[in-house]
């Protein structure tokens, strides 16, 4: 694989595991962990955009 051009999150913390993105061409997306830089994750923006949503939606706990 090319030289990747690897950006941080924004919702990493300074000093915890932080996760981040490049993007080798349009439409995809490369992910990975900063504890286990040579395991990633690829993706599409469309799919990591609902992944996005997903977490920040407040999950309603099941009715009983």
């Amino acid at each position: 694989m090319t030289d990747l051009h690897w950006q941080k999150s924004t919702y990493s913390e300074t000093a915890s595991s932080c996760v981040y993105l490049a993007t080798p061409s349009a439409g995809t997306i490369l992910l990975r962990e900063s504890d286990e830089p040579e395991t990633m994750l690829i993706t599409g923006p469309l799919q990591l955009a609902a992944l996005i949503s997903t977490l920040h939606t407040p999950h309603r706990s099941p009715r009983a």
